[in-house]
């Protein structure tokens, strides 16, 4: 996931803006079976914490990279055999699938997230990791700096949390181990494995993530939460010359820079202002010398939008302005190549409607908020694209001290996902992840 900056300013600013509705007489009927449960959910997370921190910790410190995740793996499905769920590995190369049936009842998937990142862990944590793997063709270091390590400790522990409750519900689990978040390509890749088909299709999804909100809050959002991603690689072609005689050459670099600042009159004239677009152009190269004019310029960049209509418009927009800044030129066509990303998480609305009640009980209803949707991109869209009805939801796990000072005149930046110092707080974070995806899983199982 690139960035949770949106979830940063929340955290800095103000939460108290962001209502969660009042609740309904139905939604607090449908909750009674929740409540019920309260006890022994707050109980059991109790009783298994210590292991929960313990394998969180090891998790952090051993951190493996997109479609390596074999000994995260392993370790994964080995938790959940002993919890009793029959377990498949090597799903979409690396994936865990693991299956609890309980009786006659609906089917809950439970995604959890396996791989690091290419980059050093700055934090001076006890456990911090120093862990290395090849990435590109070359050494690097690898951290769970997006927050995995936590979504997976968070897994295992609702997972050990609702068998112990089964006795409370009738259905089936599927939790999915998916490798590759990073890259966002596994999901697809356990699709393209026969996921559904192997597993069965799944009634209800549900995943989470870190955000660096205040440790133990919940932020929800009905529709899209996260945006669509594409990525462009644009070839702008000239004919290379000497830089004192431009009259001589066609310059794609002049090309090329006119076509940086036109694109982005797409975002401005063309698109909605009232909708989300962004096009970022990341990489311009071109050249080798001060006096020579190159025979060719290259672009790369990534798109990003919440809804389908201005994604098209977007991707269309730069292909037309891509070649009117070459045709304006008179150079030969460009090389214009637009690659799909990550889809728009799409949280159903009814599913995060009655899904707040028991959030709340769970955690609180004070800590269960609305928050706006982010920037980044997340493959867990690929499950919900498929039909199935689901949601994604955030957990806190920034030190309300740290909020506090971030919003300082002067004060230290907060660190956030995919920084060197991103550390959450573990015990309130993984207490309400698990508190909180227990109870909206519990909600939709067929009650005993």
């Amino acid at each position: 996931m690139a960035s949770l900056a949106s979830l940063a300013t929340v955290a800095i600013t103000s939460l108290a803006a962001l209502a969660w509705p009042a609740a309904s007489a139905a939604a607090d009927a449908r909750g009674a079976d929740v409540a019920a449960a309260l006890p022994a959910i707050q109980a059991r997370i109790d009783a298994i914490y210590p292991d929960i921190d313990k394998l969180y910790r090891e998790l952090h410190a051993e951190p493996e990279l997109a479609f390596q995740e074999t000994r995260t793996a392993a370790r994964l499905a080995a938790e959940m055999k002993a919890l009793g769920f029959a377990v498949t590995e090597g799903v979409g190369k690396t994936g865990v699938v693991a299956i609890f049936r309980n009786g006659a009842g609906p089917t809950i998937l439970v995604r959890t997230d396996l791989d690091g990142l290419p980059m050093e862990e700055k934090t001076d944590l006890p456990y911090a990791s120093r862990a290395k793997a090849v990435y590109n063709g070359k050494e690097t270091f690898v951290a769970h700096s997006c927050g995995h390590d936590l979504h997976m400790a968070t897994w295992v522990a609702t997972a050990r949390t609702l068998v112990d409750l089964k006795d409370r519900w009738r259905g089936t689990l599927m939790f999915v181990g998916q490798p590759a978040e990073e890259l966002v390509q596994g999901a697809r890749a356990m699709l393209d494995d026969g996921l559904f088909e192997r597993f069965g299709k799944p009634d209800y999804a549900f995943a989470l993530h870190t955000s660096p909100m205040p440790a133990g809050l919940i932020g929800t959002h009905p529709g899209a939460m996260t945006s669509n991603s594409d990525s462009l690689d644009i070839t702008f072609k000239g004919r290379g010359g000497h830089g004192s005689a431009p009259h001589s050459a066609i310059d794609p670099v002049a090309i090329a820079a006119r076509f940086v600042v036109d694109v982005q009159t797409i975002v401005s004239r063309e698109k909605d202002p009232a909708a989300f677009g962004v096009i970022t152009i990341g990489a311009f190269n071109a050249g080798t010398a001060g006096n020579i004019s190159p025979d060719q310029a290259v672009l790369k960049g990534t798109i990003r939008s919440y809804d389908e209509a201005v994604r098209d418009k977007l991707l269309a927009g730069i292909r037309r302005t891509a070649t009117a800044a070459a045709l304006v030129a008179g150079a030969p066509e460009p090389e214009v190549t637009l690659t799909p990303g990550g889809r728009a998480i799409v949280n159903d609305a009814e599913v995060v409607s009655r899904a707040e009640t028991p959030l709340g009980l769970a955690v609180g209803k004070e800590k269960v908020l609305r928050v706006p949707p982010i920037t980044a991109s997340e493959d867990f869209s690929e499950f919900l694209a498929e039909g199935v009805p689901g949601m994604f939801f955030f957990v806190g796990v920034s030190d309300p001290a740290r909020i506090e000072e971030a919003g300082r005149p002067g004060g230290r930046p907060l660190p956030f996902n995919h920084s060197p110092f991103f550390a959450p707080l573990p015990e309130p974070s993984i207490r309400a992840g698990t508190a909180a995806m227990t109870a909206a899983v519990l909600d939709r199982l067929a009650p005993n």
